[in-house]
């Protein structure tokens, strides 16, 4: 009969049943799941397989020829994310975290880019050190309040003083 699939499962219909609750991508989820319909035999063809799953009947084939060839392993094995790597990463990335807790910490961005190539011989752009210490460590500079230069000496504790009482 022509469209039928010969296929021989390896795993147990329960072992594909609960490495069907252990996925964590939908796509993982729908390669384990027609691995189930087919080895509990409610499907015999890529097609009905298509239509069932929502996936192209070639993307299906190619899922099966995958696991012909490697077993569950090739089928569910994930491909490395491609992507530049980020300039501050790993070790660095933690000794930048902590410094930046510190009560001195930095007072600008350009003083984390000095200290990225005195410490550690990285010079980072600045628009790469400001989007990596704001948004993807979640740091604030420690800069303080700029004062008013015609501002009296003894302004603010008397200020702090009537807070007080």
């Amino acid at each position: 009969m022509t469209g039928v699939l010969k296929l021989d499962i390896q795993e147990s219909a329960e072992e594909l049943k609960a490495l069907l609750s252990q996925q964590s991508s939908a796509v993982e989820r729908s390669k384990v799941q027609i691995l189930w319909w087919l080895k509990q035999e409610q499907v015999r063809q890529v097609n009905e397989l298509a239509q069932l799953s929502g996936y192209h009947r070639i993307t299906i084939s190619r899922w099966l020829s995958r696991y012909r060839q490697g077993g569950l392993e090739a089928l569910l094995a994930c491909k490395p994310k491609p992507g530049r790597p980020r300039a501050i990463d790993g070790e660095v990335r933690e000794q930048l975290a902590q410094e930046l807790e510190d009560p001195e910490g930095f007072a600008s961005y350009r003083e984390v880019q000095q200290w990225l190539a005195a410490m550690h011989d990285q010079v980072v752009p600045y628009k790469t050190v400001h989007k990596t210490v704001r948004y993807g460590l979640k740091g604030k500079l420690k800069r303080p309040r700029p004062v008013f230069e015609k501002q009296e000496v003894g302004t603010v504790e008397a200020f702090e003083e009537t807070l007080e009482h």
